[in-house]
């Protein structure tokens, strides 16, 4: 305290004294007061200084007020444009000085912070989403600028905190620079692009594995890459050092920037780009929230580890949700695959919990409460969007309003309640109309459409006159799609198409639009609609007695749809068995004729486990 106010004391004085040469007519220029605060005001200690001006301007603008004596005016006006003339010098040392004015503030919040909230102090000083985040080279700076200060530190615990954080830091920028070469080579490695891979391929996470040198994260790496738990693998770490969590920090964050910064210069198809940029973030925030939980249940520091990964979680995903691409239309499950993620959603729900209402956290409410959908929970979904559709409304976020309209209009129509689906979906119209958003105006006919059959359905209404305003809705859809270039829609209307004609008992134009919309689902690389059209095409195939092509698609889809937990893979299980019983032998028969076709969709091993799902199937029906 006594430091401070010394402090306060001699910036006082420095202002006093410019305001007084000022008087006496000794200041020939700016540059000569720019020079002074050069000379007596140190980095860190801005905010003081700034106190201090404020305290002096608020004097003599008060002094101006009261007095009414002409000389006492003439002198107060002239002390005034003095401390203007501070002001903005101030204003110039201060943008000259921001960087080792941020390092040097950094530095003082780690130094003083509670020993329980230093780790996340250094994690939010770090933050990619600061308006003023450092490089790496300023991050370089921070870590000198604490070594030269750790010889000040008289608290044991805080210096050896401090240096906890110094090893962290210098660890994490070494692991860097012999990743940085390698941060997209195995990609030219793989099969296709994305994070698949194991202990025996060329995947990424073997490769980084092998180029650092520090327990920790070379462990992590090779946990990931032989699809392990990662929370089991974090509730085992009860030795953990602060300094291993900062250098793996540093380490995926950096990852991260560059490899989306990769995928996004995808020229030759941005789409393409896009997304794996989306599969990057959410693969990164669950990777950060695993290991919150599995620190959880360690001992020694399992909380603060915990509470960091949880606040490096945020960070990512506050960064995704700010990108143009990002998914409100689903798309979670691009260009994922391998255990690890299939529980995703539950692991990035723990974080969001702990912040309040914003956009960041509307549109990533927006995103679980999708793909909650597409696991068959409902309740949760429309919980989900119901809370975003709130923040979204509070944060004037129209796009993401109007997907949450969307996105509960469709549960709706899972949960069979037509009436308000039909409503949500009109309100979704009405406002996407309103500002122009014609994404969301595709979605909104999309979903209005799909909403009109499925009520249709229901009263088991099969003239076709009933099904015109609804297949309206969807044709329209469909032309404004194709016009926007939108993948994901176009799958959508031509599926939503193809189920009207189902209804329609009209087999042979519903084949036409389901393939349309399992082709649209491929080019989106939106898995869940490919194992919806793929399922629908299924049965359209048996109404045709094609049930070689119902084995072909009803196969794919189930493992599709099993794949990523949506609870719909057990209607073309259903199909499928009924195919057995009917074909008998050969079943196995018209399966491995169409092996050639499925392989290429879900490798080997996907064609193997066909059986043992229906095999489950079977045994969950009794």
């Amino acid at each position: 305290m006594s430091d401070s106010l010394s402090l306060r004391d001699r910036h006082l004085a420095l202002i006093d004294k410019i305001i007084d040469i000022t008087l006496k007519g000794q200041i020939r220029s700016k540059e000569q007061v720019y020079q002074m605060l050069v000379e007596d005001i140190s980095p860190g200690s801005g905010e003081i200084f700034e106190y201090c001006l404020a305290e002096r301007l608020s004097t003599i603008e008060n002094q101006l007020k009261i007095d009414k004596d002409e000389l006492k005016q003439a002198k107060a006006t002239r002390i005034l444009r003095a401390i203007k003339t501070i002001q903005g010098e101030w204003e110039r040392w201060q943008k000259d000085h921001q960087i080792s004015n941020i390092i040097a503030s950094s530095v003082q919040q780690i130094i003083s912070a509670e020993p329980q909230n230093r780790l996340l102090t250094l994690l939010q000083i770090i933050d990619p989403n600061r308006e003023q985040s450092l490089t790496l080279e300023q991050l370089q700076q921070l870590g000198k600028v604490l070594q030269q200060q750790i010889l000040q530190i008289t608290n044991p615990e805080t210096e050896q905190d401090v240096q906890q954080i110094i090893v962290g830091i210098t660890k994490g920028l070494g692991a860097w620079q012999r990743l940085e070469t390698d941060i997209v080579s195995w990609i030219y490695q793989q099969p296709q692009l994305g994070f698949a891979g194991t202990a025996e391929q060329n995947g990424p996470w073997v490769l980084w594995a092998k180029k650092v040198n520090s327990s920790f994260p070379q462990a992590l790496f090779n946990t990931i890459a032989l699809n392990n738990s990662i929370t089991e693998f974090a509730a085992k770490q009860v030795n953990l050092e602060f300094n291993s969590l900062i250098e793996l920090a540093i380490i995926l964050q950096c990852l991260q920037r560059g490899l989306v910064a990769w995928f996004d210069k995808l020229v030759y198809d941005s789409k393409v780009g896009a997304k794996l940029s989306i599969s990057t973030f959410l693969t990164f925030a669950a990777i950060w929230s695993q290991l919150a939980n599995g620190f959880n249940n360690s001992t020694r520091s399992g909380e603060i580890l915990a509470n960091g990964c949880f606040q490096i979680t945020l960070q990512v995903l506050r960064v995704f949700s700010q990108c143009s691409y990002f998914p409100l239309y689903g798309g979670i499950f691009a260009s994922f695959s391998g255990e690890y993620l299939r529980n995703t959603l539950e692991y990035l729900d723990e974080p969001l919990r702990r912040v309040e209402g914003t956009q960041a956290k509307a549109r990533i409410l927006t995103l679980i409460g999708s793909s909650m959908r597409s696991m068959g929970q409902y309740e949760r979904s429309i919980a989900y969007h119901q809370q975003a559709l709130e923040i979204a409304r509070k944060e004037e976020d129209k796009p993401c309003e109007i997907a949450n309209l969307n996105h509960i209009s469709r549960t709706c129509v899972a949960q069979k309640n037509y009436e308000d689906a039909i409503d949500y979906s009109q309100r979704a119209l009405i406002l996407s109309r309103q500002i122009g958003d014609r994404l969301g105006e595709v979605n909104a006919l999309a979903s209005l459409g799909y909403s009109e059959v499925f009520k249709a359905r229901q009263l088991q209404e099969l003239e076709p006159e009933v099904y015109e305003i609804a297949v309206n809705y969807l044709q329209r859809g469909l032309q404004l799609s194709e016009q926007l270039g939108d993948r994901q829609s176009q799958s959508l209307c031509y599926s939503s198409l193809g189920i009207a004609y189902m209804t329609l008992e009209q087999p042979q134009t519903a084949i036409k639009y389901l393939v349309n919309g399992w082709q649209f689902a491929q080019m989106s690389g939106d898995l869940y609609l490919q194992g919806l059209n793929l399922s629908d095409l299924a049965q359209a195939y048996y109404s045709t007695e094609n049930l070689q092509k119902a084995v072909f698609a009803g196969c794919l889809g189930m493992y599709i749809l099993e794949q990523i937990g949506a609870s719909e893979w057990r209607k073309p299980a259903g199909l499928l068995i009924i195919l057995q019983g009917q074909l008998g032998d050969g079943f196995a028969t018209a399966l491995q004729q169409e092996r050639a076709q499925i392989i290429p969709a879900i490798g080997v091993d996907g064609y193997d486990y066909i059986p043992e799902l229906l095999r489950r199937y079977q045994e969950s029906i009794g």
